[in-house]
């Protein structure tokens, strides 16, 4: 049987670790996408621990050299990619979150670089490879936040709740390009989907979340598991209703 490659971007820590983790169970050869090489090399060596076959692959997202060069050795490696998650990414650079009127736009270029455009130049080298596969998959970890319908809807928890505009607006840049590459990609075997992890307490947040790092992975490892038959460009993930819990589901773009 051939086994599943896959690749992760942001894997050394928090969801990006756990879907890792997950995937190696699932008996997938996880290449662990990180900038720096030594918490990198510390990721791949506790996913190989716990029994997943892991291989650290230097990854800056920001960095066209870095990405040319992990594509490069992909393919050299493995010859192909079956399952891209392109899960790097960030709230805020300068840690100082604040309302749309009062936006830094130096901030919210940099968060652009790694969500948006690091997404983008990581998809578009990863793409030929993925095109090799028999059942590619690509995620985009993306957020509620960036849910226009779910920010704008009164119904919606987040309809309350202030924001800055850098992260959901990136986000829904996410979700804009997932519908996009699904739309180029519909007569492939290739599937593009959005994961939405919910509110999960990590690093990323100061560990605020509500949700687990195991839940929060949960929708990234099902789409990267897609049946032949699922769904391509969708929003799917963590329902979060005003009455609490909501289960899994496909959000509003």
């Amino acid at each position: 049987m051939t086994t599943t490659i896959a690749l992760i971007t942001g894997a050394n820590k928090g969801i990006g670790f756990e879907t890792a983790r997950r995937l190696g169970e699932l008996g997938m050869t996880v290449l662990v996408g990180a900038r720096d090489e030594q918490r990198g090399l510390e990721a791949e060596a506790a996913l190989r621990d716990g029994g997943a076959d892991a291989r650290f692959v230097q990854l800056d997202v920001t960095e066209g050299d870095s990405i040319a060069r992990a594509a490069e050795w992909i393919g050299a490696e493995f010859g192909r990619l079956d399952v891209l998650v392109n899960n790097a990414g960030s709230a805020t650079v300068s840690r100082q979150r604040a309302l749309a009127s009062a936006t830094s736009l130096e901030d919210m270029r940099a968060i652009y670089d790694i969500n948006v455009f690091g997404l983008v130049a990581v998809t578009n080298a990863m793409l030929p490879l993925l095109r090799r596969s028999e059942a590619g998959r690509i995620v985009n970890v993306s957020s509620e936040v960036g849910s226009i319908g779910s920010q704008s809807d009164p119904a919606s928890p987040l309809y309350d709740m202030p924001a800055s505009a850098q992260y959901p607006s990136s986000k829904a840049a996410v979700n804009m390009l997932t519908a996009m590459y699904a739309k180029e990609l519909k007569d492939t075997r290739i599937k593009v989907n959005a994961a939405n992890p919910g509110f999960t307490a990590t690093d990323f947040n100061d560990h605020r979340g509500i949700r687990s790092v195991e839940d929060g992975a949960e929708p990234s490892v099902h789409l990267a598991t897609l049946p032949d038959d699922g769904p391509s460009g969708v929003l799917w993930g963590h329902l979060w209703l005003r009455e609490g819990e909501g289960g899994y589901g496909v959000l509003p773009w």
